[in-house]
């Protein structure tokens, strides 16, 4: 069900979430949090969707919060706040509210969604596209326990990281971070295995435009204490982001190496090669897991504060080399 407000307010707001709550239509009960995404006008369906997702596991308000220019600039000049209000099989398992600011009602997000916030429950903010300048001092950062951006959806992702890591705060986090826990998980479960040798050697190769191959670099020489070499080079098999890993130790060298959009090859010495499912992660994967958390991901901080200072400057575009290229 879809109910629209427009030309509203807040409280006008509040009162039809409340009279849809009495007929019937949704139930507030058993919502964990309130997810608050900030984002252009126009560019709204995208987030809610990853949110209706995410809300299956994760049952949540939904508050949308848009500013901009949709229509004429005299109409968008005026002070004016619209709604809609989106529950059942339109919202998932939360309950949406989309609200739309224009003129000077733009300004004050804060005050637009305190009172839509779900009593005693945690908040979390996200920005899917340009970010503020400092999450956590924002508007809508200052009343959230978790910050998400995205680095990769800035206009300089590396520049982004190191100014993230400037204006840093507990409870910060990217999805550029979250895009690296599946590569993540299979390298250490790769160094789980025996032989148990020190890693020597570590390279992380990805596309100029991705900073989770920073992150990753920094992540692995951090863990093992080695300096990590990180290489940019030209996306291939039309994927962008990581394109591949290579370990170093006495007993030979692991490849963890993208050989599609999708799919990547483990190469281990004395072993026969594996394909392993390793697409780029889904705006709803990654919303899901972190919300799945409410407290600091230290290990992001870690890494983002004392990580990425440590790295040395990529290279760029180098030959491949390893056989899983030339596949």
């Amino acid at each position: 069900m879809i109910v629209d407000l427009p030309d509203t307010t807040t409280s006008k707001i509040s009162k039809a979430l409340v009279k849809i709550r009495e007929e019937g239509g949704a139930v507030a009960l058993g919502r964990v949090l309130t997810l608050v995404i900030s984002t252009k006008l126009g560019h709204e369906e995208e987030a809610i969707e990853a949110a209706n997702d995410a809300s299956r596991e994760h049952p949540m308000r939904v508050i949308v919060i848009s500013a901009g220019t949709d229509g004429p600039p005299a109409t968008d000049d005026e002070p004016r706040l619209d709604a809609q209000i989106r529950v059942g099989g339109d919202a998932g398992a939360s309950e949406v509210v989309v609200l739309k600011a224009y003129g000077d009602t733009a300004s004050d997000e804060e005050g637009l969604v305190t009172g839509l916030l779900l009593p005693d429950a945690p908040v979390v903010a996200w920005w899917p596209d340009e970010a503020p300048a400092i999450a956590s001092q924002s508007p809508l950062g200052r009343i959230a326990q978790r910050r998400i951006t995205d680095a990769a959806a800035q206009s300089d992702p590396r520049g982004f990281l190191d100014h993230l890591a400037e204006t840093y705060a507990p409870g910060d986090t990217d999805f550029a971070w979250t895009r690296l826990t599946l590569w993540r998980a299979q390298l250490a479960a790769v160094l789980d295995q025996p032989p148990y040798e020190a890693i020597t050697g570590i390279e992380v190769h990805g596309s100029p435009d991705s900073p989770s191959t920073f992150l990753l670099a920094a992540w692995l020489q951090m863990q093992l204490d080695v300096p990590a070499k990180h290489e940019l080079v030209s996306p291939a098999y039309g994927s962008t982001g990581i394109q591949g890993v290579r370990l170093t130790r006495a007993a030979g060298v692991i490849e963890l190496e993208r050989i599609s959009a999708t799919i990547s090859t483990l190469l281990q010495p004395n072993q026969p090669d594996h394909d392993i499912w390793l697409p780029r992660r889904s705006l709803r994967d990654c919303l899901a897991e972190e919300l799945r958390r409410l407290d600091p991901d230290d290990l992001f901080g870690e890494v983002i504060l004392h990580g990425l200072a440590d790295l040395d400057a990529p290279s760029r575009f180098p030959t491949p080399t390893t056989k899983a290229a030339d596949k």
